[in-house]
């Protein structure tokens, strides 16, 4: 199953991610990005590419 990994120290919380994730894969509880539906995401790469600090760093799929 294909996910962003996303690097804590690097996240402000904006929310960018989020609404460029067409499947609602992403939340910003406590004002961190985090991956909260793993198996919807369908590893198109439009949050990592969203991101303005760069803290989505890559797409796995495992």
């Amino acid at each position: 199953m294909p996910h962003p990994i996303i690097d804590a120290d690097e996240c402000i919380g904006c929310g960018i991610c989020v609404d460029a994730c067409p499947q609602e894969t992403l939340e910003v509880p406590g004002g961190i990005a985090e991956v909260v539906n793993e198996d919807s995401c369908i590893g198109c790469g439009d949050c990592l590419e969203e991101c303005p600090m760069g803290a989505i760093t890559e797409i796995v799929d495992e």
